[in-house]
């Protein structure tokens, strides 16, 4: 029997708000009990094997009975447990709970070790279709110019194939990769490691709610939870689970994303990471784990999308199609206005592009990767972009 005394009133009280009801039962849960996954040593595992064994309802009421083994510090938080404020807190930052058997629910969340309790999903979009065709790019928040450049436009070349980004918000690499699907409105996922009330980092709090009108943001998290270390580590198994493929773009060797890489390589799931600079160690870990056969190899979006080809549909997949040419009548006008500037035989860069556009030079870059991949501009050994002679017409 547990320790922690609940008045009878309390008990009741428990019982009451719970039922039989399994969507109330897991937000109860998600209140009393993290899904702490990450070390076993610092993890209440037993607990919540015990509560995945019996299912969320029954194992709520074993736990107000103090029916549960060594339950005693979640049954502390009993009494505290208020379904109904809870929905109310969720229902009023715009988010929905959303638990297994949900149409909005992938299938993919659902493997012992990894399913949370919940999700809040905030925006409009189906989580479950933007994971069935989706690559997580994860990175160091410390993050060089080169490894978030390389972000943006692998973030922009999948989004462009209609390829959902999973990425995890934070500063750096996230944060490009996030960027890159926005600026070609491309579909998008963000999991945080925060209550749906809250933002981590608090300054990407704008980019966060333009992932939410384009795709979703999602957190197991229970509101008012603020981001801490395992939070993040355990965030991560989402990432990867979602996701047909994960991407590292720049990891040192003790790199948080490394752990993402590592729920991915437990899952079975393909993983790739962009080589760096020898010379740098904020590309180390990527280095690390192409050099001991974890990772493959990939520099852009078609050896992306090939590697997400391992465990998905590959006759669906338009590796086949990369680089050629579409009518310019498909170009955005965002597109046509930087290709009106591109000429075939003169390079420019995308400085001088964002220059003389007045554009951020993140979203000229992530707006000529797709143009790449659609055959209208290439980029030349110097770095600089051409207009592509077959997508040039006269006038």
């Amino acid at each position: 029997m547990s320790g922690s005394h609940l008045t009878l009133a309390e008990a009741a009280r428990a019982h009451a708000q719970v039922g039989t009801d399994e969507r109330r039962a897991r937000i109860a849960w998600s209140r009393v009990l993290e899904n702490r996954r990450e070390r076993a040593s610092d993890s209440p595992l037993h607990l919540l094997s015990e509560v995945f064994a019996v299912g969320h309802v029954e194992a709520w009421h074993r736990l107000v009975d103090g029916d549960l083994p060594r339950s005693a510090s979640a049954r502390a938080h009993v009494a505290g447990v208020d379904v109904d404020a809870e929905l109310d807190r969720v229902t009023r930052v715009g988010a929905r709970v959303v638990i297994p058997g949900d149409a909005d629910w992938p299938a993919t969340l659902s493997v012992p070790g990894i399913e949370p309790h919940l999700l809040h999903v905030r925006g409009q979009g189906s989580l479950t279709e933007l994971a069935q065709q989706s690559v997580a790019v994860v990175g160091s928040r410390a993050s060089t110019g080169y490894g978030e450049a390389i972000a943006r436009e692998l973030g922009a070349g999948l989004a462009g194939r209609g390829w959902s980004v999973v990425s995890g918000a934070a500063f750096g690499i996230d944060a490009a990769a996030h960027q890159g699907a926005l600026a070609v409105q491309g579909p998008v996922v963000a999991v945080l490691p925060c209550g749906p009330d809250r933002v981590y980092p608090e300054g990407n709090r704008r980019l966060v709610d333009a992932v939410a009108e384009r795709g979703v943001v999602i957190t197991e998290l229970a509101t008012g939870t603020v981001a801490m270390r395992h939070r993040f580590l355990a965030r991560n198994r989402i990432i990867a689970a979602l996701s047909m493929a994960t991407v590292v773009v720049e990891a040192g060797l003790r790199s948080g994303s490394l752990n993402t890489a590592g729920w991915a390589e437990m899952l079975g799931r393909p993983i790739g990471a962009v080589p760096g600079p020898v010379t740098q160690m904020s590309s180390a870990g990527c280095h690390e784990w192409i050099q001991k056969g974890r990772a493959a190899l990939v520099t852009d979006t078609a050896e992306v999308l090939a590697l997400a080809a391992r465990v998905g549909d590959a006759t669906d997949l338009p590796v086949e199609q990369l680089g050629a040419a579409r009518e310019l009548d498909a170009m955005t006008p965002g597109q046509r206005r930087i290709h009106d500037l591109l000429r075939v035989r003169v390079g420019r860069t995308a400085g001088a592009v964002a220059h003389e556009l007045v554009l951020p030079v993140e979203e000229v870059i992530a707006e000529l990767s797709v143009m790449s991949l659609e055959g209208w501009a290439e980029q030349d050994d110097d770095g600089a972009w051409r207009r592509c002679a077959r997508s040039s017409r006269p006038g």
